[in-house]
């Protein structure tokens, strides 16, 4: 599994407004705090503003800021919104796909295992932990 650039530049820009939560923010100021194109940002945002974690404030003084506490948003939740499913194979995840080998797959444990680490990990991480320096996340703590 990898993560493009979309979903690494969606997570920085929410950990920014997380970081930053004085009001609404314009998508410049990310942009140049976070070193990334602002058309590439802009690009990034209708999958956001689909999701309930976004507020937008058109004119002046506008911008962007998170609709919920950082507390609240998870790894997990911004990288499904950006990169779709988080399974490392499509025979498992959310909406499995039908495959004629599922009922005698010996190696789909395997797939099923990782997945369930994956979304452990990531839904288990929020903003608030990343801005706390991300001290008690816990690489190294899961087993298959």
């Amino acid at each position: 599994m990898k993560i493009s650039t979309k979903g690494r530049y969606a997570l920085r820009m929410l950990l920014d407004l997380a970081e930053h939560r004085e009001g609404y923010i314009a998508l410049k100021d990310i942009a140049l705090r976070q070193s990334i194109s602002k058309k590439y940002l802009e690009q990034i945002l209708p999958l956001l503003n689909k999701s309930d974690l976004l507020k937008t404030n058109r004119g002046y003084q506008g911008g962007y800021k998170l609709a919920k506490d950082p507390s609240l948003i998870t790894v997990g939740e911004i990288l499904r919104l950006t990169e779709g499913s988080l399974a490392p194979v499509a025979c498992v995840g959310e909406n499995p796909a039908d495959c004629p080998r599922r009922a005698d797959c010996l190696t789909l444990p395997v797939w099923q295992g990782l997945y369930r680490v994956i979304v452990e990990y990531l839904d288990g991480i929020t903003l608030q932990d990343l801005l706390n320096g991300g001290r008690e996340l816990g690489a190294d703590s899961y087993s298959i």
